[in-house]
């Protein structure tokens, strides 16, 4: 029992800094820092034992307040001393080493895309079902296995976080509508159908769980005001399921001015 078997990372409310912060490095791999600037501090022993045996290790990812959702496995797969950190990889990204040739670029940007996946994707999904209390937020659904964690913001766009406010939980039907722009949500949270959806004519699944929803709000919202949806967050992706759907001129008649705003009542 001397090598570690997890590694943590405390949840950090919105706007606060965490005592550690766990980030990427330049080759695309998190870091994990020491406890303290004690080399030999019983834990950090414990993170460079786990290292030279090369031994799985479990994450626990703060997601609130005393609740954590873990990552398994990953590996401690380097120690950087000067900086009081070890390098992590997530399951088979630690045999992956630099070769010195043109690749290292690619490599770098693939360790980087894999291992923000496996790590950014169930923290944000454990998030937002948190947030939203395991509800679609358009249809109220309660089954966890058909619910998704959707990104207002896509989280390879500069503003797509992976927080609540850049999420909505939604039942995968809507979440594929409201990513192929079928489905859009206003900056005041009503949930609008496009126009070319509304005129058809189909069977009870178009006519009940998507054209009886135009106009209507939410029906789930989360109960913090901070993990709400962000306005601005919902203006990007809501302006461009407009431009997609109507001439720019004839967009205020839909009720939005392209700044976020509700020109008149629903």
């Amino acid at each position: 029992m001397d090598a570690a078997l997890s590694i943590t990372t405390t949840f950090r409310a919105p706007g606060a800094d965490r005592p550690y912060e766990d980030s990427p490095g330049p080759d695309g791999l998190l870091r994990y820092k020491w406890q303290g600037t004690d080399p030999l501090h019983p834990n950090n022993r414990a993170l460079r034992e786990a290292m030279e045996r090369r031994v799985p290790l479990i994450w626990f990812w703060g997601v609130a307040p005393g609740v954590y959702k873990p990552i398994y496995p990953v590996f401690l797969v380097g120690e950087e001393s000067e900086a009081h950190q070890f390098v992590v990889a997530t399951d088979g990204l630690q045999n992956l080493e630099a070769t010195g040739a043109g690749v290292d670029e690619v490599l770098r940007r693939y360790l980087f895309q894999q291992t923000r996946a496996r790590l950014h994707q169930p923290v944000f999904r454990s998030i937002v079902m948190r947030a939203y209390e395991t509800s679609c937020a358009v249809c109220q659904l309660r089954h966890a296995a058909l619910l998704d964690a959707a990104h207002i913001v896509e989280d390879s766009h500069e503003d797509g976080i992976a927080a609540a406010r850049n999420g909505l939980a939604l039942c995968k039907i809507h979440h594929a509508a409201y990513d192929t722009g079928i489905l859009g949500v206003t900056p005041d949270l009503h949930v609008e159908i496009r126009g070319d959806i509304l005129d058809e004519v189909d069977g009870p699944i178009l006519e009940h769980g998507l054209k009886r929803l135009h106009g209507q709000a939410l029906r789930v919202v989360p109960r913090h005001a901070r993990e709400r949806p962000a306005p601005e967050l919902l203006a990007q992706h809501y302006e461009s399921f407009v431009s997609a759907t109507v001439p720019r001129a004839a967009r205020v008649d839909l009720g939005f001015d392209g700044r976020g705003t509700t020109v008149h009542g629903r």
